[in-house]
C-alpha cells in the first residue's frame, strides 16, 4: 500500500513516527498522525486545515490531544458518559498523577527500558492508513495523499476525529474544501 502514498503522505507517516518518539510513546497512534499533519505546509491537507480555520488553531488542537492523552485516551464523549454514571475522570486523573506524576495515565512516559528505534503502529493508526486507501478509492484517486489521511482521521471514531470536529474539521467540510460542494473528484 505504501507504494501508492504520495511524498506528502509518506512525510506525514514519518512525522507521526517522530511525534511518537518525541512523546516517548511505544507505538505510533492516530493522534501522532494528526500531529504530523498539523506540522505540514504546502500540501493538500494543510490547505484544507487552513481553509477550515484549524491552521490558526494548531495549538488548541495540540492542547485538546494532550488533555485526552492525560485521560488515558478517553474522548470527551466517553468522559461525559462516565460522568453520567458518577465517575469523575478528572478526579481519577488528578489522584493518579498525585501519586505517580503528571502524565502517568498517558502511556507516553519514558522509562529506563525505552529505546529509540522502530515504533509499531497501533490499531487506530493502522485503521487510519486503511481508511486513507478507502478514501482515495472512493474519490477515484490513484495515489494516497495526506488529504486522504486527513479524511480517514475524520471518519474513525476516537479522540482525533472528536478534536478535529470540535475545530470545524469533518469529513464533509474537508471534501467540500478539496473537491467542491458535495461532489467527488472525477478520475
Amino acid at each position: 500500500m505504501f507504494e501508492r502514498f504520495t511524498k506528502d503522505a509518506r512525510d506525514v507517516v514519518k512525522g507521526a513516527v517522530e511525534q511518537a518518539e518525541g512523546a516517548g510513546a511505544g507505538r505510533v497512534g492516530a493522534e501522532h498522525l494528526l500531529l504530523a499533519l498539523l506540522d505540514r505546509e504546502g500540501s493538500r491537507a494543510s490547505f484544507a486545515l487552513s481553509a477550515l480555520g484549524a491552521g490558526e488553531r494548531r495549538e488548541s488542537v495540540r492542547t485538546a490531544l494532550g488533555e485526552a492523552r492525560r485521560r488515558a485516551g478517553l474522548t470527551q464523549a466517553e468522559t461525559d458518559a462516565l460522568a453520567g454514571i458518577g465517575i469523575d475522570v478528572s478526579e481519577i486523573v488528578a489522584r493518579v498523577e498525585e501519586v505517580h506524576g503528571t502524565g502517568a495515565m498517558s502511556g507516553d512516559r519514558k522509562g529506563p527500558g525505552r529505546r529509540s528505534g522502530h515504533r509499531p503502529f497501533d490499531r487506530a493508526a493502522k485503521d487510519v492508513l486503511t481508511g486513507a486507501l478507502r478514501a482515495a478509492t472512493a474519490l477515484r484517486d490513484r495515489r494516497i495523499g495526506d488529504e486522504h489521511l486527513l479524511l480517514a482521521l475524520t471518519t474513525r471514531p476516537g479522540v482525533p476525529a472528536e478534536v478535529l470536529a470540535d475545530h470545524g474539521v469533518t469529513y464533509e467540510s474537508v471534501t467540500r474544501v478539496l473537491y467542491g460542494e458535495g461532489e467527488a473528484k472525477a478520475g
